[in-house]
């Protein structure tokens, strides 16, 4: 199993590999017990919904499965969000995903989606379920074998803006183009155009 090998081996997971590793062992424990087991071709990632991006705690799209006929090799795709970076949540996102993968996309959150995500200890709203308090302890020792989540949440919200925007300076006689800052225009003066010698205009 590639948890096992990899705890061997001494080397670190990245984000994929840890949440692959997640995907068999939370497959063994929860679902092979309910004679339930995944698609034969999955994949799961680190990445962002095709949905709103939401940030982390809130209530936006967190994590999404895609119907393996969406995939050119029919692959059922899982994905949990950047944003998140909590273990026990990113396993209960990957778990609810997982969910969907094995009674199928369009299923939806009906009745087979419900059934299953109750049964590995998943509560609350079936399109945001939370992890109960049988699922946190299915998944304490898997958590143990995997270690932390190699992963930082992301904040898109956050993204540092930009301090200085450049200005669009343009030779009215030959076309030559440079920027600059407005800081540099203000107490500098104009670029000079380097084929005529010129100020340029903004």
């Amino acid at each position: 199993m590639m948890t096992n090998r990899m705890v061997e081996e001494g080397r670190t997971m990245n984000r994929e590999e840890w949440l692959t590793a997640a995907t068999f062992a939370i497959e063994a424990a929860l679902f092979v017990p309910l004679n339930k087991s995944m698609p034969s071709k999955w994949r799961v990632a680190c990445s962002w919904p095709s949905r709103r991006a939401s940030a982390k705690g809130s209530s936006g799209t967190v994590g999404q499965c895609f119907d393996p006929g969406a995939s050119a090799d029919g692959t059922a795709e899982m994905l949990v969000s950047m944003s998140q970076d909590d273990p026990v949540e990113v396993l209960a996102i990957l778990a609810h995903e997982m969910v969907h993968a094995i009674e199928g996309v369009a299923a939806g959150h009906g009745k087979a989606f419900k059934r299953t995500a109750l049964a590995i200890g998943l509560e609350g709203k079936m399109t945001a379920t939370v992890p109960g308090d049988a699922f946190k302890r299915a998944v304490r020792p898997i958590l143990d074998r995997l270690g932390p989540y190699p992963h930082a949440a992301v904040d898109i919200a956050a993204r540092k803006k930009q301090t200085t925007r450049m200005v669009k300076m343009m030779c009215r006689d030959c076309g030559y183009i440079a920027r600059t800052s407005r800081a540099n225009i203000e107490t500098r003066g104009a670029t000079i155009c380097p084929c005529n010698s010129q100020p340029m205009a903004c």
